[in-house]
């Protein structure tokens, strides 16, 4: 992790690596970004020039291309093929995701949701700035897989590392899987996730000699199960209200979810409440539990 506090306490990006070095970095871990979200991500208090410079740059020299954003003069910036080799050995860049959008077409077909899912890391790393918790521009990988058994696999949009600094000093380390909701798709369709992250948590490949089976898959990967977030946006706020209620639904009555539900930490909240109350204000509805008593991400309970 790359954060450094400042002289008031604040966590701001490092400066351990260059500008250019951690713009074509963060093209790299989120596939697309605006020129105003890497200037959010990477340096908060400097000017649009600042930024838009170094990709300009890399633009003349191939290593990054654009897609006009409709109805606005922004552009949605995206590592090219040549782009994309150049994060392929940084020891800060090994193990993740080798899947960068580098043709217009693609990116086109993602921008909507790429984006959306670059806001939401942003409404994190925003509020872990004014907080002082350690949260990075590289702490939020898109795209997680997982294996579910029978070449099913469980991809979340985001798995999110953070760090926690508690009033007597403590720090807590948190790892969450965020689900990020345009209302692109029926609120049953939403649900139905839940059921794949139950099956995650229940998911043991058996041993092929013994047969014995082994301790669950995810165990392989994560030291305690992540917390379940899901993020809405898109839609009115009575349709979301509804998408989160059937959230609720589904890990009240299904029969695999229900015990997850009593087990991992599970939240929705709406976008727009975050970036205004900041992610750890009181936004988030429980999905197990008292519908009323909504929370901070950080204080979530099975």
């Amino acid at each position: 992790m790359t954060t450094s506090p400042s002289h008031d306490g604040i966590f701001v990006p490092a400066v351990h690596e260059t500008l250019p070095q951690q713009i074509i970095a963060a093209l790299a871990q989120h596939r697309m970004a605006t020129a105003g979200q890497l200037g959010d991500l990477l340096r908060p208090d400097s000017t649009r020039q600042t930024v838009s410079r170094p990709l300009n740059r890399f633009r003349r020299e191939g290593l990054i291309e654009f897609v006009p954003l409709p109805n606005t003069r922004a552009r949605a910036w995206f590592l090219t093929a040549e782009g994309a080799q150049l994060v392929r050995d940084p020891p800060h860049m090994r193990g993740r995701p080798a899947s960068p959008v580098t043709s217009r077409t693609a990116a086109s077909l993602k921008t909507a949701h790429t984006l959306t899912a670059v806001r939401t890391h942003l409404a994190f790393v925003t509020d872990a700035r004014r907080r002082g918790d350690e949260h990075d521009y590289l702490d939020w990988t898109p795209e997680v897989a997982h294996p579910l058994g029978d070449r099913e696999r469980l991809i979340a949009d985001a798995l999110m590392h953070y760090v926690l600094h508690g009033p007597d000093g403590r720090r807590t380390k948190l790892r969450c899987l965020v689900e990020v909701d345009r209302a692109t798709t029926s609120s049953e369709r939403l649900a139905r996730k839940l059921i794949d992250y139950a099956r995650l948590h229940s998911y043991a490949p058996s041993r092929q000699r013994t047969r014995q089976p082994q301790l669950p898959f995810w165990q392989r990967s994560y030291p305690v199960f992540p917390r379940i977030l899901f993020v809405l946006t898109g839609a009115k706020p009575v349709r979301l209200a509804n998408r989160i209620e059937d959230l609720r639904a589904m890990a009240a009555e299904h029969p695999l979810v229900a015990p997850f539900a009593r087990t991992v930490p599970m939240g929705a909240a709406v976008l727009e409440d975050i970036e205004e109350h900041g992610a750890t204000g009181p936004v988030w509805t429980p999905l197990h539990g008292r519908r009323e008593d909504r929370r901070s991400w950080t204080d979530l309970r099975a």
